[in-house]
């Protein structure tokens, strides 16, 4: 059985794999901006390293067979119903008062995605929800896959996520990994805990590099500092316990964020006038907004009344 692996060929360049442990029917061609290798694929290893100037970069194997295993089920299709796509974060719009009370999931074999402080804790942001962990890194440190699994997803949203990764895991949950500057991970390839998926970056919707990085199961967002010890790189136990209404709480946050009504201060406005317009009291609106009820409210500025 033959495979080729497509790899980008840059400037400068070498295959970082010794003559002596070469496979006998290797064979290397460069055309136009790709390098071709062709050999049996028993020999193979499953990383290539290629280095250029002074780093590393991993790229991976692309199989071609139609019989290789990239076609086997996707994982914890029983708790997915079978549904599978390539471009929807949350395509199973599952309810959680349809979810079981009390679900067991399996946290062995857990590797920390980056080893990096929290630089945005999952929860609301002044007029939108956010659904991940927010772990400084910098452009070009690696980012690595959390558990075994396969990839669902691999797209570019330049108005959100950036260049991101959607894995599904044999345990039942999935993970998110954006804002990358690099992707070294095709969708329905299999990957194993701790591989490199990508490279740290700054893309999509992002004021400084970091990883965004999700933990979901039937698409609900969970907040991964639940499950994740992120000073000790780890997970708090090998087990971790959805219990509904605790692991989803933010559910209520959400909710009231949707419900909420802004406007935005016109002249002759003040806090008592807002109150009594919109039919809620001074402390409510300071609350609300985080503010004093001797704060000075200016024309333009936007403020929550409901």
């Amino acid at each position: 059985m033959k495979i080729r692996l497509f790899i980008l060929f840059l400037c400068g360049v070498c295959c970082a794999l010794k003559a002596q442990t070469l496979p006998e029917d290797l064979h290397l061609e460069i055309r136009n901006d790709t390098l071709f290798v062709t050999c049996n694929a028993d020999e193979l290893p499953r990383h290539v390293i290629v280095q250029a100037q002074d780093r590393a970069n991993i790229y991976k194997r692309v199989l071609n067979d139609a019989t290789d295993d990239l076609m086997e089920d996707h994982p914890a299709d029983d708790i997915y119903n079978s549904i599978w796509n390539s471009y929807d974060v949350n395509p199973y719009r599952q309810p959680i008062d349809s979810i079981q009370d009390s679900i067991k999931i399996d946290c062995k074999g857990f590797v920390m995605p980056a080893r990096g402080h929290i630089t945005s804790k999952f929860g609301p942001r002044k007029y939108r929800y956010h659904y991940g962990t927010d772990i400084k890194v910098q452009t070009g440190d690696t980012i690595l896959s959390s558990w075994d699994g396969q990839v669902r997803i691999v797209r570019y949203d330049p108005r959100g996520y950036g260049n991101y990764v959607v894995m599904r895991h044999p345990n039942g949950l999935e993970t998110v990994y954006a804002h990358m500057s690099r992707v070294f991970v095709e969708e329905n390839e299999h990957i194993t805990a701790g591989e490199v998926i990508g490279l740290g970056g700054n893309t999509g919707r992002s004021t400084g590099s970091h990883l965004h990085y999700e933990i979901r199961y039937l698409g609900n967002a969970i907040n991964s500092e639940l499950l994740v010890d992120y000073p000790n790189f780890c997970m708090k136990d090998s087990v971790y316990t959805i219990v509904k209404h605790s692991t989803f709480y933010h559910q209520q946050q959400i909710k009231e964020m949707q419900q909420a009504k802004y406007i935005t201060v016109k002249s002759g406005d003040n806090l008592s006038v807002l109150a009594r317009r919109h039919g809620t009291s001074v402390s409510a609106l300071c609350r609300m907004n985080g503010i004093k009820e001797t704060s000075v409210i200016r024309i333009g500025q936007r403020l929550r009344v409901r």
